[in-house]
């Protein structure tokens, strides 16, 4: 950003926002929760869980699910935070369903916005249901392709996802 650039901070969503578009999310991490059988349902409400306190705090910035299979991805999907998502076209949740593979394993990691400090785990950490640890898995999937991916939205919050195949 240059210098003679302004930057407003005016936010045009709500936590009922944020709320409409995390359904969407939860709705894509139970398929793929459910497809794959490499995860309980629990355990992907769980996730989707603590990827709502986190975004309606303004902590989230990205989530990466990943399957893996022996240590090799199969499938990956990245669900990006967008607060200026005006551009946005909303989709159904959904895409092509992730294959059940027996013995392989989803992985997930959160990425957080610098907001999320020791004041803010501090302040969040009862209301996380899982005991999240730092990971330095690589996220860039480079064995996949990367494939259409599909956005949700509501006024001015927004997820984009993108797929990797």
């Amino acid at each position: 950003m240059s210098m003679s650039e302004t930057y407003a901070s005016t936010e045009t969503y709500s936590v009922a926002d944020i709320e409409i578009v995390m359904r969407r999310v939860c709705a894509d991490l139970l398929m793929i929760a459910g497809s794959t059988k490499a995860v309980t349902e629990e355990k992907a409400r769980n996730w989707a869980h603590d990827i709502e306190v986190l975004a309606k705090n303004g902590y989230l910035r990205m989530v990466d699910l990943t399957l893996l299979y022996a240590g090799v991805e199969i499938r990956a999907a990245r669900f990006v935070v967008n607060t200026d998502s005006g551009e946005l076209s909303s989709s159904r949740p959904g895409g092509v369903l992730w294959p059940e593979i027996p013995g392989a394993e989803l992985r997930i990691i959160l990425s957080y916005t610098g907001a999320y400090d020791a004041v803010a785990k501090e302040k969040t950490k009862n209301r996380l249901r899982i005991g999240w640890v730092a990971s330095s898995a690589d996220t860039s999937h480079a064995g996949l392709t990367s494939g259409i991916g599909r956005d949700y939205m509501s006024n001015g919050y927004g997820m984009q996802r993108k797929d990797f195949n």
